[in-house]
């Protein structure tokens, strides 16, 4: 489970003290959806005024989003954090970020509960739907790197526009297992996931990919 504390921050600096308020919102948006995420009910879990929060932000829209850029870009960040050699080879270091995204911290129920939290503000709000545009983007193009340098290792020549669905096929592979495996974390035994990932991105790219045991 990613566990997240809410620091206490009156004497810490701005961007501590605005992380802390994000971090407030998505424990209360993970418990109670968004609409219960108001900004009296933040400030009480921060244990701040809601004055301070208005001095960050300029509406509880505002925080919101930032809340949600906080939640999708950690997941990528936790993905990408490879704890692989600097030496390691491409294959290597692609099967690392599969078997990463398949795995806890990043395969989680609250995270995949703030997810869905977050789907009705993304259908309906501009702001938030080019925030999910943009991290979507963030992790396929970091994906679609390490595919193309997977290939490029195995020289195999590949097209851009390949190298492009090649990405978006895995990656709606790796979002579709994290999202079951965050939702049913019982119906999988331990390491099922990143194996059956690994599988089928290795399938779609037409190289084996193994499990190398480095996790973000």
């Amino acid at each position: 489970m990613v566990t997240r504390t809410t620091p206490k921050f009156r004497r810490e600096p701005a961007k501590q003290r605005k992380e802390a308020l994000i971090v407030a919102a998505l424990d209360l948006i993970a418990e109670q959806g968004v609409r219960g995420a108001t900004v009296r009910a933040i400030a009480e879990r921060a244990d701040v005024t809601q004055g301070l929060i208005r001095h960050h932000f300029s509406s509880k829209e505002d925080l919101i989003s930032a809340a949600y850029t906080y939640h999708m870009s950690h997941m990528t960040n936790l993905t990408a954090s490879l704890n692989v050699p600097d030496d390691a080879p491409a294959v290597g270091r692609l099967a690392a970020f599969v078997t990463a995204g398949l795995s806890p911290p990043v395969v989680d129920p609250s995270s995949v509960m703030l997810w869905a939290s977050f789907l009705n503000k993304v259908r309906e709000d501009t702001r938030m739907r080019e925030i999910h545009e943009q991290t979507y983007h963030d992790f396929r193009d970091r994906l679609e790197a390490l595919i193309a340098d997977a290939l490029d290792e195995a020289t195999i020549a590949t097209a851009p526009e390949k190298l492009r669905h090649l990405a978006i096929a895995c990656n709606a592979v790796i979002d579709g297992l994290w999202m079951e495996g965050g939702a049913l974390p019982g119906a999988f035994k331990p390491g099922e996931l990143p194996e059956i990932g690994l599988r089928s991105v290795g399938a779609i790219i037409g190289l084996e990919l193994q499990n190398t045991g480095c996790q973000s």
